[in-house]
Protein backbone atom coordinates (compact mmCIF):
# COMPACT_ATOMS: atom_id res chain seq x y z
CA UNK A 1 0.00 0.00 0.00
CA UNK A 2 1.37 3.38 -0.92
CA UNK A 3 1.65 6.34 1.36
CA UNK A 4 -1.06 8.26 -0.53
CA UNK A 5 -3.46 5.33 -0.18
CA UNK A 6 -3.15 5.69 3.59
CA UNK A 7 -3.48 9.47 3.51
CA UNK A 8 -6.75 9.52 1.54
CA UNK A 9 -8.97 8.13 4.36
CA UNK A 10 -7.13 10.26 6.92
CA UNK A 11 -7.87 13.50 5.03
CA UNK A 12 -11.47 12.45 4.51
CA UNK A 13 -11.91 11.78 8.24
CA UNK A 14 -10.21 15.06 9.14
CA UNK A 15 -12.53 17.01 6.84
CA UNK A 16 -15.57 15.31 8.35
CA UNK A 17 -14.43 16.12 11.88
CA UNK A 18 -13.65 19.74 11.04
CA UNK A 19 -17.03 20.12 9.37
CA UNK A 20 -18.97 18.81 12.37
CA UNK A 21 -19.75 22.24 13.89
CA UNK A 22 -21.20 23.37 10.56
CA UNK A 23 -23.30 20.20 10.28
CA UNK A 24 -24.60 20.87 13.79
CA UNK A 25 -25.54 24.42 12.77
CA UNK A 26 -27.46 23.03 9.78
CA UNK A 27 -29.23 20.48 11.99
CA UNK A 28 -30.12 23.15 14.56
CA UNK A 29 -31.56 25.37 11.83
CA UNK A 30 -33.65 22.48 10.51
CA UNK A 31 -34.92 21.66 14.00
CA UNK A 32 -35.80 25.30 14.66
CA UNK A 33 -37.88 25.34 11.48
CA UNK A 34 -39.45 21.98 12.32
CA UNK A 35 -40.50 23.17 15.81
CA UNK A 36 -41.87 26.46 14.52
CA UNK A 37 -39.21 28.74 15.98
CA UNK A 38 -38.30 29.93 12.47
CA UNK A 39 -40.68 30.28 9.55
CA UNK A 40 -40.71 27.80 6.68
CA UNK A 41 -39.09 29.61 3.76
CA UNK A 42 -37.21 28.14 0.84
CA UNK A 43 -35.43 31.44 0.25
CA UNK A 44 -34.28 31.79 3.85
CA UNK A 45 -33.22 28.15 3.94
CA UNK A 46 -31.19 28.55 0.75
CA UNK A 47 -29.63 31.76 2.08
CA UNK A 48 -28.70 30.04 5.36
CA UNK A 49 -27.17 27.11 3.46
CA UNK A 50 -25.16 29.46 1.25
CA UNK A 51 -23.98 31.51 4.22
CA UNK A 52 -22.96 28.50 6.31
CA UNK A 53 -21.01 27.09 3.33
CA UNK A 54 -19.22 30.42 2.92
CA UNK A 55 -18.35 30.52 6.63
CA UNK A 56 -17.11 26.93 6.45
CA UNK A 57 -14.88 27.75 3.46
CA UNK A 58 -13.59 30.88 5.22
CA UNK A 59 -12.88 29.08 8.49
CA UNK A 60 -11.43 25.85 7.13
CA UNK A 61 -9.82 27.00 3.89
CA UNK A 62 -8.47 24.04 1.92
CA UNK A 63 -9.94 21.57 4.44
CA UNK A 64 -13.51 22.73 3.79
CA UNK A 65 -15.80 20.25 2.10
CA UNK A 66 -16.95 20.96 -1.43
CA UNK A 67 -20.37 20.03 -2.75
Amino acid sequence: MTNTALQQPTWHTLRLMLGLPFDLARANYANAVRFGLLEHSLLKSARFGRDICAIERLALGPWARRV
